[in-house]
């Protein structure tokens, strides 16, 4: 038997030095140079992904990978202050490959292209305005199902839910309500009035390419609505994006999300690139057993297509199209579509349907001269309860701009026209003799020059004038200054300048629809002006140990007059509407902190403090729903052994007041300091698949399950009003509260999983 044991512990010695052996015969390696330019890059980690092996590259820029099996694999060269880049090789037994990388200084990233700022192509580092720049995988950390709810990691912008039951809402920058923002597809205003509620949904992510986000006023450029800033969300280029993509994620708590992107050719002058995106949530969920829905169920489909022409000597010409279909509701647990419109079960029910159209033409002239142009039509059909709500709006807009460079002067000039027909079944479109539609013509013209002062310092100042065939002129004008150190690792910007917007209250603040209270115009709305001031300062740190520190810091003055504030508190049964007797500000710091470490760790971390107030009759108040600061961060790290990355994100809010329903109501006045953090690991599968699962809000944070008031009586045919409508207070009913869905800061979703899968074939 002792024989027997050491044969067989001989045999398998003998096996295992034979494996060891022949597994290192059929081994192959791979090698080459690492360089930036015709620079060696020295020290760069290069690995193959999934495995242990790695190396360094040397002063001269050589690497060498042994020992490597059969295989197809994926090499990866990184290092700080460069990008990374990918390599995909299939070795056969005993290969010697030569494989060569070419990294991208991370400046040259940095001086990307940008256009929102001057509405032309600068580099980012040049541009007088600062523009902050979000790539699709700075978004893919943190999947979500719209653009609304993934600008939530993104410092001094925050997704603001305007309704406790339906979940629509808009997106704030440094503390101005969604109203004040717009939001542009490709540098085109599309989406604004009633889609500013409910057009950020159904933008398939997978088409875009990335988001640029201007803080501040723009009405410059813009015109109206671009009083707080904007958002460019720019999606690719159809002669750039892979052949196919897709996206797909679902939640334990039942939702769905699937994002597809497709390039086709139509002829060989023209390329097109064909998106679809479908969400759907038909789970109803009470876990704060208030008895309604605490995420709205939805069904939504978004199809959206672009073409890009080629022309002679490289003339642009492209033209897009999206249409959004949805059917959303929340309410009551038993609420179905037969009791829509009722006082039997509670829901409020939209169905959107949304086309939009935009593009772009370069004239074939010697000058550059471009006409650009979009249109869209969003038709609305609502139930709050008992309240109907139907509305039409058209938009049309048209611009012609001509850049001119002279000497040190660039000149951008431009006409530009809008046309706004809004019509819906309010007493914003009615009249003494029955409905009134509003129409808006919105002719202009602006101009703009930017000078060089010399390599370090450079000013522009521009001006815009409209007219409005309701309220007249309107003249905004600004001024830009930039100071750039020799390095370029310092960039100090200054801005000042006008904003102006014209509101129209039932497009753009949710509240004014539900019906659960009254709403009532004081006076004819004038439009709103505002002031701004904005100072920039940007630091990029290289240190001598291989890390990379970018510093961001900025400070903001907003100060209005004629401002529009929704009054919630003169009558809790009431909104009341009217020009700000007096004036509002809003002031305030960010900081942004962007770290990456020599072993690829990246922490970006932001915190903007602001202070947002107005004084009415001598009175200083809080606005509602404006928080004091906010937090964001996104950190990520990936273990090259195992081929796995994590990306851990969150944000944090500060308290905020919320609208009370009188002096009895129990409820908080501000709402506590609250945060949703998020975590993900991606692993990529061979060369095309990637694979990413984690969970969304884990620390399950949800607002107080009182936020409705008095949620179980809907139609309030229980609360008792006296002859001029106030509730009296009964036995039953204390603190004199009539059903309110508005007290609402935070999403009642609370802590859920998700797995999802990404395939790309380029």
């Amino acid at each position: 038997m002792k024989a027997e044991k050491f044969c067989f512990s001989l045999f398998f010695i003998l096996a295992t030095i034979l494996y060891a052996y022949t597994s290192w015969a059929q081994t192959s390696s791979v090698k080459g140079h690492v360089v930036s330019g015709a620079t060696p890059v020295a020290f760069a980690h290069v690995f193959v992904t999934g495995s242990s092996i790695g190396t360094s590259s040397l002063e001269n820029g050589t690497y060498i990978l042994e020992n490597i099996p059969p295989g197809t694999y994926t090499i990866v060269a990184y290092s700080l202050g460069f990008t990374k880049e990918e390599k995909t090789i299939t070795l056969k037994e005993n290969d010697a490959v030569i494989l060569n990388f070419e990294l991208v200084e991370a400046d040259a990233l940095l001086d990307e292209v940008v256009i929102s700022g001057t509405m032309k192509e600068v580099s980012k580092l040049e541009s007088t305005v600062p523009v902050d720049v979000y790539r699709a995988e700075f978004f893919k950390a943190n999947p979500t199902p719209s653009v609304f709810e993934s600008l939530q990691n993104v410092n001094g912008v925050r997704p603001q839910l305007n309704c406790n039951v339906c979940n629509t809402g808009d997106i704030q920058i440094n503390g101005l309500e969604g109203p004040y923002t717009m939001v542009l597809i490709d540098g085109m205003p599309i989406v604004g009035g009633l889609s500013t509620v409910y057009g950020l949904m159904g933008i398939p992510q997978s088409l875009i390419e990335r988001v640029e986000i201007v803080k501040g006023p723009a009405s410059t450029l813009y015109g109206s609505e671009a009083v707080g800033g904007l958002i460019n969300l720019i999606t690719k280029n159809p002669d750039k994006a892979p052949l196919f993509s897709t996206d797909f994620f679902s939640t334990t708590w039942g939702e769905v999300n699937t994002d597809l992107g497709v390039k086709y050719k139509v002829n060989k002058n023209v390329q097109a690139l064909l998106g679809l995106h479908y969400f759907n949530y038909q789970n109803p969920i009470d876990n704060n057993k208030d008895g309604i829905t605490d995420a709205t169920l939805q069904n939504r489909i978004s199809i959206f297509n672009k073409f890009n022409m080629k022309r002679k000597e490289n003339r642009v010409f492209s033209i897009g199209g999206r249409y959004v279909y949805e059917d959303r509701w929340g309410g009551e647990m038993n609420w179905e579509k037969k009791y829509r419109g009722g006082d039997e079960v509670y829901g409020e029910s939209i169905y959107t349907r949304r086309w939009e159209t935009f593009g772009l033409y370069q004239l074939p002239t010697s000058e550059n001269i471009n006409f650009q142009f979009s249109a869209n039509g969003h038709t609305q059909n609502s139930v709050y309860g008992t309240t109907l709500y139907l509305a039409d709006q058209y938009i049309g807009f048209a611009q012609l701009t001509w850049n001119k460079t002279v000497g040190k002067h660039e000149f951008l000039s431009g006409f530009a026209y809008r046309y706004n027909y809004y019509d819906d079944n309010t007493p914003a479109t009615a009249n003494a003799i029955g409905n009134s539609p509003s129409v808006t013509h919105l002719p202009g013209v602006f101009i703009q020059n930017e000078l060089a002062l010399n390599e370090q310092n450079k000013v522009m100042l521009g001006a815009r004038y409209d007219y409005n065939n309701v309220h007249g002129n309107i003249l905004s004008p600004r001024l830009n200054y930039k100071w750039t150190s020799p390095n370029k690792q310092n960039i100090f910007r200054f801005s000042v300048g006008n904003g102006y917007r014209i509101a129209n209250v039932f497009t753009e603040d949710h509240a004014a629809l539900t019906g659960a209270r009254i709403v009532e115009f004081e006076e004819e709305l004038r439009p709103e002006t505002s002031w701004n001031g904005n100072m920039n300062f940007v630091k990029k740190i290289y240190t001598g140990n291989g890390h990379y520190i970018g510093l961001d810091a900025s400070a903001f003055y907003t100060y209005f007059s004629n401002r529009i504030l929704p009054d919630y508190d003169t009558d809790p049964n009431k909104i009341i509407y009217s020009n700000l007797n007096g004036v509002s500000e809003s002031r305030g710091v960010s900081f942004n902190v962007d770290l990456a470490l020599e072993n690829g760790l990246k922490i970006l971390v932001g915190t903007t403090f602001m202070n947002v107030t107005a004084t009415e009759n001598g009175k200083k108040f809080r606005p509602v729903l404006i928080e004091r600061f906010q937090g964001v961060w996104s950190i990520g790290y990936t273990f090259n052994s195992v081929g796995i990355t994590v990306d851990y994100t969150g944000n944090v809010i500060g308290p905020m007041r919320l609208p009370l329903l009188g002096e009895l109501d129990n409820r908080n006045e501000y709402s506590p300091m609250w945060s949703l953090q998020n975590i993900q690991f991606t692993k990529k599968v061979r060369t095309n698949w990637e694979i990413y699962w984690g969970i969304k809000n884990i620390l399950n944070y949800t607002p107080p399950a009182n936020s409705i008031a008095r949620s179980f009586d809907p139609f309030d045919k229980q609360v008792v009003f006296d002859p001029t409508g106030n509730v009296i207070p009964t036995a039953e009913n204390p603190n004199a509260l009539t059903f309110d869905p508005t007290y609402m800061f935070a999403p009642n979703q609370g802590i859920r999983g998700f797995i999802g899968l990404r395939y790309t074939f380029k």
